[in-house]
């Protein structure tokens, strides 16, 4: 199984930015889903967006757009989150999630695990922490 590991995390004020990194131990797939999700203390988790690492096609929830940016190097099989003008309600655990492409469906089916009330990602990572203080 693919180990993901997650840093950057920390502590920011709002208006500022952090950028979080998502690494793979390895990339059995030549093209992968990875999304980033969020869970802030007692509330569901929610989906943050996700990349598809053949074409780099995105996706971002509605809460995250024109904020946070999705992008990978596929060579260090790592993807990133840049957050910028965090804001109080961004506080929360944020994990990566991936799904290798081993049907070749392209970025669609990426769509389709993002959205599944029960996201069926075969690898998460263990989270980092995001705290924006106003």
């Amino acid at each position: 199984q693919v180990q993901l590991v997650e840093s950057g995390g920390g502590s920011v004020q709002a208006g500022g930015s952090l950028r979080l990194s998502c690494t793979a131990s390895r990339s059995t797939y030549t093209s992968n889903c990875m999304a980033w999700f969020r869970r802030a203390p007692g509330k569901e988790r929610e989906g943050v967006g996700y990349i598809y690492t053949g074409s780099g096609s995105t996706y971002y929830a509605d809460s995250v757009k024109g904020r946070f940016t999705i992008s990978r190097d596929n060579a260090k099989n790592t993807v990133y989150l840049q957050m910028n003008s965090l804001k109080p309600e961004d506080t929360a655990m944020y994990y990566c999630a991936a799904e290798g492409d081993y049907y070749n469906r392209g970025s669609g089916y990426c769509y389709n695990l993002f959205v599944a009330d029960d996201p069926a990602f075969s690898s998460w990572g263990q989270g980092t922490q995001v705290t924006v203080s106003s």
